[in-house]
């Protein structure tokens, strides 16, 4: 209930954050609110306008994605800016979103009207006061027909797998709907092409061990006239993908080792017999059996030394992109946050002091 208000109290009145960079300089905190389209005549007006109805000091950024619905005129007319991108795919919209806007908070949301806008200011004031680098927007469905049961167990199943590989901080893993700070966007080397994208920016955060939070927010069914561009089948294969090749790529001994282990066993359970029958005969009669034990053994040795030896370029790797996102200076709110925090935590060691 609280949130709710907080919701419709920023949503009529707007919300003024402050900002302390540049040596200590205030300034007004720069929103920037991401909308990646493709083909939303349908809707992107009515995203836009909630939008500025929620954040009316955020500068909005429509991105076009090759539409040929005339969507962005329509998001032109409204005010907001238009950025066409050529190259087909969301994860290729992001990047370049990420590379050419700057601000202090950006608000990405898709452009299908899915999404409860009065919900934004609630989100980027959770990001401000916890110091956190994502906020993302757990989707709650107010329609069955807005979250189908394929997709919802197809997010249930990838979300649960990333967990296991990577660390579980989610429950929604691909909303479109997020809250990330300047370090978090500026940090991130975004490397999908489509859907994919948000198993990407969940894996940066987690890898990284980012401050992030969730907050349920309203998802409604997609209006009449707008269709889904969604392939249930395809980009859930994607996705998955994307997962095995971030698990090669940031798990490297895990995954090699998974190998290694899997090589060695089979090399046992076909040297069994031959063993059986040498400790009988003492005579080894399937040589090629024996050939192929010893092949699989050597390949078991060859994957333990591909993990081991990635494994070290991987942490390299981490070490480059956390000293870049510790190269980006925090907001305010942020920097406030932290400090509230380590206050606290002397006020709890002076109190024990005195005891």
């Amino acid at each position: 209930m609280r949130a709710q208000s907080m919701a419709e109290r920023n949503s009529m009145q707007g919300t003024r954050y402050d900002r302390t960079r540049d040596g200590g300089r205030a300034g007004p905190l720069q929103v920037a609110l991401l909308v990646p389209c493709h083909n939303e005549a349908a809707t992107v007006a009515a995203v836009v306008a909630g939008f500025r109805a929620s954040l009316p000091a955020a500068d909005c950024h429509v991105f076009d994605n090759r539409s040929d619905d005339g969507t962005g005129a329509i998001a032109r007319a409204t005010g907001a800016q238009v950025h066409a991108v050529a190259l087909r795919g969301k994860g290729n919209v992001i990047r370049r979103a990420f590379a050419d806007i700057e601000a202090d908070v950006y608000v990405m949301v898709d452009g299908d009207a899915t999404y409860d806008a009065a919900a934004a200011p609630v989100l980027v004031q959770r990001l401000l006061d916890e110091g956190l680098d994502m906020v993302v927007g757990a989707r709650v469905d107010q329609d069955p027909a807005a979250y189908r049961a394929g997709h919802r167990f197809g997010n249930r199943l990838l979300t649960r797998c990333v967990g296991l590989l990577f660390g579980d901080s989610f429950d929604d893993m691909l909303s479109g709907y997020r809250v990330f700070s300047r370090r978090y966007v500026k940090s991130f080397p975004a490397h999908a092409a489509g859907f994919e994208i948000e198993t990407e920016l969940a894996v940066h955060a987690l890898q990284l061990r980012m401050p992030v939070a969730e907050l349920p927010t309203a998802y409604g069914a997609r209006p009449e006239g707008s269709a889904s561009k969604l392939n249930t089948y395809r980009d859930g294969a994607r996705i998955l993908a994307t997962i095995l090749r971030l698990f090669k790529t940031e798990r490297p001994l895990l995954f090699f080792s998974l190998g290694a282990g899997a090589s060695l066993l089979l090399s046992v359970l076909l040297a069994i017999p031959l063993f059986a029958t040498y400790l009988e005969t003492g005579l080894v009669p399937r040589f090629p059996t024996a050939i192929l034990c010893s092949a699989l053994v050597l390949l078991s040795a060859v994957l333990l030394a591909c993990g081991l030896v990635l494994d070290t370029v991987t942490r390299g790797r981490i070490e480059a992109k956390r000293l870049a996102y510790l190269a980006i200076p925090a907001t305010r709110g942020q920097q406030r946050a932290h400090r509230e925090a380590e206050r606290g935590a002397l006020a709890v060691q002076a109190g024990e002091g005195v005891r």
